[in-house]
């Protein structure tokens, strides 16, 4: 589109010669001030050039040069996001929404606890069985992360007393159920990511009703 509407070639004809240093730059600037791209999608359309000049050069060494002048365009240097997160008191308002006069509301406390104190992936916690939990001093949850990879997480008191008794109200027995996942939905089937995210801005929705100074998108990735 950007060699035949802004350069006027003919793509039936066009040729790698015509490809050159200044062309892709041409490109790469009408990117970002006419389309008006991110240094992100710069920088992959670059990387695609790259790769292609690269290939062009092991077929084509008579165009070594010509390739390698395409090859010394640098990358954008794209700003670093700033990371989002909760002050203490963020979060202790949001930890005070569920309504632990209820037995769904404690799950959920124990869910939102567990979360921020092990600051487990969703995909983590998701995949806690009751094995993964150990209660007796001192107390550790097992995560299963990316890759086969295991790591051990300490427990502050609080959570671990939290655990307890949530293991008391719904009778878990984890030597009779190893297998069970620490949270389950109906069927006791374990909840899925996408569960435990409608929980968190289920809760996040209901902070930021109280507290205009809660951040404006909280997901369970905020808590990590």
């Amino acid at each position: 589109i950007f060699c035949r509407d802004e350069k006027g070639l003919n793509i039936a004809k066009l040729t790698l010669s015509k490809l050159d240093k200044k062309c892709i730059e041409d490109y790469l600037l009408w990117l970002t001030d006419a389309r008006g791209s991110s240094p992100s999608t710069y920088n992959q359309r670059l990387c695609a050039i790259h790769a292609f000049f690269d290939y062009v050069m092991t077929e084509e060494p008579s165009y070594m040069e010509h390739c390698l002048q395409i090859l010394k365009i640098p990358s954008m240097v794209a700003p670093t996001p700033q990371a989002k997160y909760m002050t203490p008191e963020n979060l202790k308002l949001l930890l005070s929404m569920p309504d632990v006069s209820t037995k769904k509301g404690r799950r959920h406390l124990v869910l939102l606890t567990v979360l921020y104190d092990t600051a487990a992936r969703v995909s983590e916690l998701v995949d806690i069985c009751m094995r993964d939990v150990r209660l007796d001093f001192p107390a550790v949850i097992t995560l299963h992360g990316k890759g086969g990879k295991s790591r051990t997480v300490p427990l502050m008191k609080q959570t671990a007393e939290l655990l307890r008794s949530y293991f008391a109200e719904n009778h878990i027995d984890v030597r009779r159920n190893p297998d069970m996942p620490l949270f389950w939905k109906g069927s006791r089937h374990k909840l899925t990511r996408s569960g435990i995210t409608y929980i968190v801005q289920k809760y996040a929705d209901m902070a930021r009703a109280t507290d205009t100074g809660m951040p404006t998108k909280i997901s369970p990735h905020v808590f990590r």
